[in-house]
């Protein structure tokens, strides 16, 4: 029988921290209200698990969760809220699925891994278009809006919001105009303020801020329905799901989970407490990056995640060393995306600002016993 891999504790006695952009670690009271719903829901005897996905009861649950949602996203009425399956990867083929029916093609800014495979998804079901990309810099920026070429009778334009593995933001919503802007918002959902009504879709997989894997949180604009093409599963038509009920049966823990999850986010203050928060973790490590040669971030300034941070070592050797010294301080998952290598520190909302302070003093006294010979150029 297989045993889960462990990791011992820091100095301090304290359990390891995970920064891995897999899944962002559950608040403390949101696991324990969890833990509670798998015996005893709600004081009703029963466990969550149980619920049947067309009771009275799971209706309840679900429209909790969303009401919590809305309230934090200050969403406006003509939007629908679908808690659906599949991963945000699932709804690269069901967006253009949805959508394409509407107009002429789709425009997709390349910005990263993930808008990358966003598009490469779509182009399996209509006519797609790159209307900006940063490939040719190696993903170090967000391409100027003004160069953008958007077509006017476009179904839709796609960006996505935070590039996990290259450590890409955009840190305002651009401007289409007639064209409906879809955003895939998974990587920095609920992290930030966001202007809902600037948006005709956005889509976010539950686990790396909203709750566990296995549910993504799709919202779609009323005007955005019924553009479905004739070959789109039932089960991935947004149109069946908002007239009819779910389609095929809901992942109602995850349903539960992320209920709980809003509901502990709003305690705190909601998006904007958390933009404050991570701002305030991101600057403490780009200020180490930035002031030790032997780190380097290759994204310009401007446009660095508040949430993914990446950085390479002017010695790359030295970076299987970093990460055994961290995990022994109990500092873990911080390896870059396969594709891309180097260090990744995801600043989910949940990263307790001692842990950061933590990683940048390691990073500050890591620097001084290796001083840097081949600063990068």
């Amino acid at each position: 029988m297989r045993t889960a891999r462990t990791c011992t504790a820091d100095a301090g006695g304290r359990a390891p921290f995970s920064f891995t952009a897999a899944a962002a670690p559950l608040p403390a009271e949101v696991v324990a209200e969890a833990q509670r719903g798998l015996i005893d829901w709600g004081g009703s005897g029963r466990s969550v698990l149980d619920l049947p996905f067309g009771s009275e009861e799971y209706r309840a649950l679900a429209a909790d969760a969303e009401a919590c949602l809305r309230r934090l996203l200050a969403l406006p009425s003509e939007y629908h809220v679908l808690f659906l399956q599949g991963g945000a990867y699932t709804h690269f083929a069901a967006v253009p699925l949805n959508l394409l029916g509407a107009g002429t093609g789709a425009d997709y800014v390349q910005t990263g891994l993930w808008s990358t495979r966003a598009l490469a998804e779509a182009s399996r079901y209509g006519a797609v278009r790159v209307a900006a990309s940063a490939a040719a810099s190696g993903f170090d920026r967000v391409p100027d809006a003004r160069g953008w070429h958007l077509d006017p009778h476009a179904s839709y334009c796609h960006i996505t919001t935070n590039e996990t593995a290259h450590g890409v933001q955009l840190r305002h919503l651009p401007e289409t105009g007639a064209v409906p802007l879809v955003a895939d918002v998974t990587s920095d959902f609920l992290t930030r303020p966001l202007d809902a009504g600037r948006l005709g879709l956005f889509y976010a997989s539950a686990q790396k801020t909203a709750g566990t894997a296995g549910l993504t949180v799709v919202v779609v604009r009323e005007d955005l329905l019924h553009h479905a093409l004739p070959q789109t599963p039932a089960a991935l038509n947004y149109t069946r799901h908002v007239r009819q009920g779910p389609v095929n049966t809901p992942p109602v823990y995850a349903v539960y989970v992320a209920g709980l999850t809003f509901a502990w986010l709003e305690r705190q203050g909601g998006p904007a407490a958390m933009a404050r928060a991570n701002a305030r973790k991101s600057a403490l490590l780009y200020a180490v990056i930035d002031a030790e040669p032997l780190y380097r971030c290759r994204v310009r300034p401007p446009d660095r995640s508040v949430v993914s941070i990446c950085f390479d070592f002017s010695q790359p050797a030295l970076q299987r060393r970093f990460l055994e010294v961290a995990r022994t301080r109990g500092l873990v998952g911080l390896e870059g995306h396969p594709t891309r290598g180097g260090i990744r520190v995801s600043l989910h909302n949940t990263a307790p600002l001692e842990r950061v302070e933590a990683l940048a003093q390691l990073m500050r006294e890591f620097a001084r016993r290796h001083p840097c010979r081949a600063p990068f150029s």
